[in-house]
């Protein structure tokens, strides 16, 4: 009924036969488990850096407390400046200004606008808003300073001023070129009456660095009463 194999050659054969197998079945095993623990841990890393940017587009944002026109010229209805008051949202860390972009559409275009600290007209502090380019923003610090790069950091206990200069594109379209002024040519801004002003729109988008926006809407009244005199938006 049964079968014996005494031939011991034989049965050392079998033997080998087997161990090879189960030493091949425990190196797929391993290899594997090593596959799967290593796409766990990239599926977990992924997880975590999406969680953690999906955080950050909510609580790194900056939020906008007010938006002010100051009145340039009463009798043509323009502005010399606009302004936007930001502080950071509630539970953000520090963020910086100078690394954030405003995506601006005016009466005159649309525009991606970057931190500057620099004025037009040569070089320098800025010392008014006429002094921005188009296509630029600049920041104030709560005493009215404008501020450099480093400087431009939003904190819990710090907020800021955005200015932008309503006669540059998006919002006016004042031409640029060199006046003659004391001996020299210097850069400056040749000033015509189509600056942002009475009765006009815009709209901005708030790119903070970690990519969280916040939409302001700039609506100006459409009748300046006084010149300097600081209206809502």
């Amino acid at each position: 009924m049964f079968e014996f194999i005494n031939n011991h050659d034989d049965r050392g054969q079998v033997g080998i036969g087997t161990l090879i197998v189960f030493i091949a079945m425990v190196l797929v095993a391993a290899i594997a488990a090593g596959v799967l623990i290593n796409t766990a841990g990239f599926l977990q890393s992924q997880a975590e850096a999406t969680g953690q940017e999906s955080t950050d587009l909510v609580s790194e944002r900056i939020d906008v407390t007010s938006e002010v026109g100051i009145v340039g010229n009463n009798s043509t209805g323009e502005l010399k400046a606009i302004k936007i008051s930001v502080s950071g949202a509630a539970g953000a860390s520090q963020i910086d200004l100078s690394e954030t972009t405003l995506q601006a559409v005016g009466p005159n275009g649309q525009a991606n606008l970057v931190f500057t600290d620099t004025n037009a007209n040569g070089g320098g502090s800025i010392a008014n808003a006429s002094q921005i380019n188009a296509s630029e923003f600049a920041v104030q610090d709560p005493e009215g300073n404008f501020v450099d790069s480093g400087n431009a950091v939003l904190s819990d206990d710090t907020d800021y001023t955005i200015v932008l200069n309503p006669g540059a594109e998006p919002f006016g379209s004042i031409a640029e070129g060199s006046v003659y002024e004391g001996g020299s040519y210097n850069y400056a801004h040749l000033q015509t009456d189509d600056a942002f002003g009475e009765g006009q729109t815009s709209s901005l988008e708030i790119v903070s660095p970690s990519s969280a926006t916040t939409s302001v809407e700039l609506n100006a009244p459409d009748l300046f009463t006084t010149d300097g005199e600081a209206v809502r938006l």
